[in-house]
């Protein structure tokens, strides 16, 4: 199993940061003297504690702000890291994003979007839910109050998920998908497959529509609840001043 980061948008509600470096590289942690830790460093910091020794970056937009860092992140974190390229990164959303990286994911993947603050007991409670035949489980917050913008879930106990979309009344979800996901080899393919079905239909789709066509051809989809854990998906600068809150804690 290896980390999988998809850090290949562009983030323009970040602006100016965004306007030279991913979204993934917006310093999150600056520190009086220190060296800035942005929420990729966080998101490598929390695959070495949990004892993954490799990790996959999916890049694109501002790629060459990555790879500049590449060599540093590896010492900094112990990871050994590949980058896979997005060629459509500026023009597609993340459905796409992910498929770039479906050969990474045969290997078996810890997932997390490149905007998410979040601790390493994300990634423990995921692998701690491993075996039973589970293929993909998804960090689920089930505490939060939710609003319209979240990735929410529907999830039985038996059939796992049963929606996952934005366009959901929040009163009916079961809680909101944290952008965190664990992915076994064994799901690699149908994933694949399925992600490239939901891009084909509409470019601008998330990953996340992917999962729900994978429930709509009888997949099952596992959650785990990440209990009362302090985290954030940076979208904006309201967002970043949170994520800059929640880091100091970790």
């Amino acid at each position: 199993m290896i980390g999988l980061v998809l850090a290949a948008g562009a983030g323009r509600r970040l602006r100016p940061y965004t306007d030279t470096l991913p979204k993934a590289l917006v310093p999150v942690i600056e520190p009086e003297g220190g060296e800035a830790r942005t929420v990729l460093d966080l998101t490598l910091a929390n695959f070495a504690e949990v004892g993954l020794s490799e990790a996959a970056i999916v890049v694109g937009y501002r790629k060459e702000a990555i790879e500049e860092r590449r060599a540093d992140l590896e010492r900094r974190y112990g990871v050994k890291l590949t980058l896979v390229e997005n060629d459509k990164a500026e023009e597609w959303n993340n459905a796409y994003s992910l498929w770039c990286a479906r050969e990474v994911i045969a290997e078996g993947v810890i997932l997390a979007n490149g905007d998410t603050v979040h601790p390493p007991s994300v990634e423990r409670t995921l692998l701690a839910a491993r075996g039973e035949g589970r293929r993909i489980i998804l960090a689920l917050d089930t505490v939060k109050n939710l609003a319209d913008e979240e990735m929410k879930v529907v999830a039985d106990p038996e059939k796992g998920v049963r929606r996952i979309t934005k366009l959901m009344d929040p009163s009916e979800a079961t809680g909101e998908y944290i952008g965190v996901t664990l992915i076994e080899p064994e799901a690699a393919a149908e994933l694949a497959d399925a992600l490239r079905t939901t891009y084909e239909r509409d470019p601008q789709l998330y990953y996340e529509d992917g999962y729900q066509e994978l429930v709509h051809r009888g997949f099952h989809i596992d959650t785990a609840p990440i209990g009362e854990v302090s985290w954030v998906e940076i979208d904006n600068h309201d967002d970043l001043a949170r994520g800059r809150e929640i880091a100091c804690q970790y």
